[in-house]
C-alpha cells in the first residue's frame, strides 16, 4: 500500500511507519491522519506483519504537533469533530492486537506526544522532547492527551504539564515513566527492532490478550480482572497454548502459529 505522507518498510515481521513531512517537522494534518488509519488497518490485516514501529522522518522531530493551519476558523462543532477523528484513530493504535511502539526522535509535542502515548510503549532518543503545550494556543489536547498523560505519569505531574505547557527532556520522560528507554539517536530504531524481534517470537494470541487486558485497566466500562479471567481461559482453547506448554515440558523452543 502506498501513502502520501508515510514511508513504510516491512522486514522480519516488523512494519516500520515513518511520518514523512520533515519540512513541517512531521506535523499531523488530515492527510497524515488518513494515512495513519490505513497503515493501522494494514497492520491488523496483513498476516506478514507481527509488530510495528511508528517514527518520524529526520532527526529534529517525531511529530512536532498538529498542523495548526487547519485549526483556523473552526467552530466548536468542527473542533469537536476534529478531536473525535484524532481520538478514533489513536484508539485503533492503542487497541491494535499487534504491538505498536513509538520510536521518538526529537520533538513529540501536542498531537505528536498524543500519538506516542497511543502506542503500546515508547523508546526515546537522547534528544527527544515531550510536551502538551496547547495552552499556549488557548487550547487543550484533543486527541486523548489529557487522559493518557494522566494514566502514564500520574495526575499531579500531568496537570502541571498540561497547564504550564512545559516541555520535558528524554531523561525526565524516563524518570516519569513516559518512556521505557532512552538511547542515542543513532541507536533508536535498532533498539526498537531488537525488542520487537524478541516479542515476535512469542504467541501472537497471548500478545493480543495481554494488550487487551492491560488496556482494560483504564476502561471505565469494563472490569479489568474479569477481562483477564476471560482472556486467560480463552488461551486454553488455542493451539499456541498447547504448543507452548508442550515445548516447555519437552525443553525445546516453541513454534507459535497464532491459532
Amino acid at each position: 500500500m502506498s501513502y502520501s505522507t508515510l514511508l513504510t518498510n516491512l522486514e522480519n515481521g516488523i512494519y516500520t511507519i515513518t511520518i514523512n513531512r520533515p519540512d513541517k517537522l512531521n506535523a499531523l494534518n488530515k492527510e497524515v491522519f488518513t494515512d495513519l488509519e490505513k497503515a493501522v488497518e494494514e497492520i491488523q490485516n496483513n498476516a506478514a506483519i507481527k509488530s510495528a514501529i511508528i517514527t518520524g522522518a529526520g532527526s529534529k522531530a517525531f511529530v512536532a504537533g498538529a498542523d495548526i493551519t487547519e485549526f483556523s476558523g473552526l467552530s466548536k462543532v468542527q473542533g469537536m469533530s476534529l478531536a473525535k477523528r484524532g481520538q478514533d484513530i489513536f484508539f485503533k493504535i492503542e487497541n491494535s492486537t499487534k504491538p505498536i511502539i513509538a520510536a521518538v526522535n526529537g520533538f513529540a509535542l501536542g498531537g505528536g506526544c498524543e500519538l506516542a502515548m497511543a502506542c503500546h510503549f515508547r523508546i526515546a532518543s537522547d534528544n527527544a522532547k515531550f510536551g502538551q503545550p496547547e495552552v499556549n494556543l488557548g487550547l487543550i489536547p484533543g486527541y486523548g492527551g489529557t487522559q493518557r498523560l494522566t494514566q502514564l505519569i500520574g495526575k499531579g505531574r500531568a496537570i502541571e504539564l498540561l497547564i504550564s505547557g512545559n516541555i520535558i527532556d528524554a531523561s525526565t520522560a524516563l524518570q516519569y515513566g513516559l518512556v521505557n528507554y532512552v538511547v542515542p539517536s543513532a541507536e533508536l530504531l535498532n533498539k526498537a527492532i531488537l525488542i520487537l524481534l524478541v516479542i515476535n517470537t512469542k504467541a501472537p494470541l497471548a500478545i493480543a490478550a495481554s494488550i487487551k487486558a492491560a488496556n482494560a485497566v483504564f476502561n471505565e466500562t469494563s472490569n479489568g480482572y474479569a477481562t483477564e479471567i476471560n482472556a486467560f481461559g480463552e488461551c486454553f482453547d488455542t493451539e499456541d497454548m498447547k504448543e507452548g506448554t508442550n515445548a516447555f515440558l519437552e525443553k525445546r523452543k516453541a513454534n507459535f502459529i497464532g491459532k
